[in-house]
């Protein structure tokens, strides 16, 4: 046992809670139909064009990270283009727009400070300059007015004029508009990092919300404008909100119980022709779904279909063939894919039906004659390519390809999620650790995993090494791992493509030493609170930095205003923290004294690298040691009891074997014999939780002493004893005795 740490927990917004109802039977069935791939994709950059007509297909715009822009429409069953453009800087967003009560279907795209404008048939009427020191990662047209945002800024156009300015406090996700007969006009809802939505009026805050995770995309359930905000979020929830004048209300708000993808991407759609909007959604693991809502306003899931990439867009609408309405998807790799109620084999008599076999072959040999002049165009590139590569002045040129990264900390599990995505398929991902940590299973990974020896006893030595060998058209994986708090480094990922020459991608994430810990906004006060105070001739910005150095989801850059307070909570355990600074002085406070422990270590450490002398002061709450202890009684006390049910299903079954029968043994024998698999999958998905829990305590028990000055480590194992026959009551007396 080392005297490693770890914590944490957390709590959520109140809200109608509702989880999604699944109908036994699905009453939606969709066909998929690939029609065509473009460029690498970023979020929310395809759109379908309004029908000119009734149920009349509709023409899709999409843009990609090379720049161009695509329209296309369906003809005879194919793809036909309408314009393409030149390549150019990466298109970061695409929306609609155009007079309002007049059909939406020009198309403005931003690519870095810059938005340019198309119509429907491809003549470029705009380029509009918004001299934005930071790319635009996000835009909303509604007529004359522009709205966009960078990652701190956002900036209202009317008329390609400077209107309204605002600097948020984290960085912004997505925007939407709002119109309401409350408000005085349009009001831009903004999606920031830190949990909140903010709503403005002007250039000035108006209220903001919080919602459960970070929010990744906003949408209006009413697309032609009202109050109803849809948001999903980086975690995988999605909920409804009713902006007000003043506040917002919830409507309901879906839970993320099966650990799916985080949201990427809203619409809303009568796919089921029930007369009112569907709810599609589109997520970074490839899931698209789409609710319908029952006769309590609550969703309901219809349909669900797992695409192999991340779902950057999701639109409803008529793309295929007249009157038949779907569900059109554009992925990380570029495929525009739709999902159609069009059945794929209609009903026919014996003469349709040799037609129709008859279109199918030529199709089917349409496609071989393409293939095998793909395949003789491939085998002669290798030829050139090798006969190149044998002359002694030829220079190797190394590929590139774009890599979808993403390292977020999931809240119902106190674990980090690696997500990483290739726009190739994956050889190999090598992961690398100078710290701690665990790996746990993710069951939607199907590559092979092995390890290798780590010295960690070396300075800069590897506590991890851990190689993937993915199958043959593998482009996504994704890995879980949880670390120890106070224990701090970089978790590193080589990421080997399948292509020739062989090269290689670095990734790097750093670990924080309060790494379990997530961005809150609103404390209990009434909890028992120790407080570390510190002083000295440093900055607001440098003690920013310090802040963000210990703790995730700080924002980059410095706070406006003279003084920062920022709440936290510890996904692992429940604990608080809440951090308090301004120029020369910061506060920190929390209920967990080994929080107050690292967080004095660590920032004492920085100060000294920097040559800034601190003043440190503690004020330590003895209260807060049981207090802490009582939070982790539930967790050691059914970890525990894994631990001995998961001993005794071996000699349990052997008995069962040996009399033939089960029924002699008590109830309490025959459950565990029945829940043996259950009890052994839940053991199995949480390597050493037992031992990061007595290291926790163990942690607690030595920061207790420390703080009066006292040195126990002589006394642990004797804690370790008592760990050994837990029991609460014996637990706290040895602490207070001690």
């Amino acid at each position: 046992m080392n005297g490693s740490s770890l914590r944490s927990s957390l709590s959520r917004v109140s809200s109608t809670r509702c989880g999604p109802t699944p109908l036994t039977t699905m009453e939606l069935h969709l066909n998929r139909v690939d029609y065509m791939q473009v460029g690498v994709t970023s979020q929310k950059t395809m759109r379908l064009l309004p029908a000119l007509g009734k149920k009349t297909t509709q023409k899709v715009a999409v843009a990609d990270q090379d720049g161009v822009v695509t329209c296309f429409g369906m003809k005879k069953g194919e793809p036909v283009p309408v314009f393409k453009t030149l390549p150019g800087q990466k298109v970061s967003r695409l929306d609609l727009g155009g007079a309002l009560g007049t059909p939406q279907e020009k198309i403005f795209v931003c690519s870095g400070s810059e938005v340019r404008g198309f119509t429907k048939k491809g003549k470029q009427f705009l380029t509009f300059e918004a001299n934005l020191t930071e790319s635009i990662n996000a835009m909303r047209v509604s007529g004359a007015d522009l709205f966009v945002c960078a990652s701190y800024i956002y900036n209202h156009y009317c008329d390609c004029k400077d209107q309204d300015y605002f600097l948020s406090g984290d960085k912004i996700n997505d925007i939407t508009c709002v119109t309401s007969p409350h408000l005085e006009r349009t009001a831009p809802v903004l999606a920031c990092q830190d949990r909140l939505l903010r709503v403005l009026q002007g250039s000035e805050l108006l209220y903001d919300v919080e919602v459960p995770g970070p929010p990744s995309v906003l949408q209006l359930y009413n697309k032609d404008g009202g109050e109803d905000v849809l948001y999903g979020t980086a975690d995988g929830k999605v909920g409804l909100l009713k902006m007000g004048e003043s506040s917002a209300s919830a409507q309901w708000e879906m839970d993320n119980e099966q650990k799916k993808g985080g949201v990427l991407c809203i619409d809303t759609y009568d796919i089921t022709g029930d007369g009112v909007a569907d709810l599609l959604i589109g997520r970074d693991d490839g899931g698209v779904e789409v609710y319908g809502f029952d006769d309590s306003g609550e969703p309901a899931l219809r349909y669900e279909h797992v695409l192999s990439e991340s779902v950057t867009s999701i639109q409803g609408g008529c793309v295929g063939k007249d009157s038949y309405d779907e569900v059109i998807t554009a992925t990380y790799t570029g495929w525009v894919t739709g999902l159609t109620t069009e059945p794929q084999k209609a009903e026919a008599g014996p003469g349709d039906e040799l037609r129709m076999s008859k279109e199918t072959q030529t199709k089917v040999a349409a496609l071989r004659l393409e293939l095998e002049q793909l395949q003789g165009q491939v085998l002669q590139g290798r030829e050139r390519y090798q006969q190149t590569a044998q002359s002694p002045s030829a220079v190797s040129a190394v590929p590139v390809f774009s890599i979808n990264d993403k390292f977020t900390l999931c809240q119902d599990d106190a674990s980090y999620s690696l997500t990483l995505e290739v726009q190739t398929a994956i050889d190999n991902l090598l992961l690398q650790s100078d710290v701690p940590i665990d790996l746990l299973d993710v069951d939607k990974n199907s590559a092979v995993v092995s390890f290798s020896e780590c010295d960690s006893e070396q300075p800069n030595g590897n506590f991890l090494l851990a190689t993937y060998r993915c199958q043959a058209n593998t482009t996504r994986l994704e890995l879980k791992v949880r670390s120890i708090e106070g224990q701090y480094g970089t978790l590193r990922a080589y990421v080997t493509p399948r292509l020739q020459p062989k090269t290689c991608q670095l990734r790097q994430y750093p670990i924080k030493p309060l790494s379990l810990h997530q961005r809150t906004h609103s404390l209990q006060q009434e909890r028992p609170m120790s407080r570390l105070s510190l002083s000295g001739q440093f900055s607001l910005a440098e003690i920013h930095s310090w802040v963000g150095f210990c703790l995730p989801e700080v924002p980059e850059k410095t706070p406006a205003g003279d003084t920062v307070t920022l709440h936290f909570t510890n996904t692992f355990l429940g604990t608080q923290l809440e951090a308090t600074y301004c120029k020369g002085e910061g506060q920190f406070r929390s209920d967990n004294i080994s929080t107050i422990s690292i967080l004095s270590d660590v920032l004492s450490k920085e100060a000294t690298q920097r040559k800034i002398n601190l003043s440190v002061s503690y004020d330590i709450n003895d209260e807060s040691v049981s207090h802490t202890l009582r939070m982790i009684h539930p967790k050691l006390e059914y970890q525990l009891m894994l631990a001995k049910k998961v001993q005794l299903i071996d000699a349990l079954k052997e008995l069962q074997v040996h009399e033939g029968t089960a029924d002699f043994l008590i109830p309490e024998y025959r459950s565990i014999l029945d829940e043996s698999q259950h009890l052994l999958d839940e053991y199995k998905k949480q390597p050493a939780h037992l031992e990061r829990l007595y290291g926790m305590i163990t942690d607690l028990f030595i920061d207790k002493f420390k703080f009066k000055g006292q040195n126990v480590k002589t006394k642990v194992s004797a804690l370790l004893e008592i760990l050994d026959n837990y029991d609460l009551n014996s637990l706290l007396d040895f602490f207070s005795e001690a």
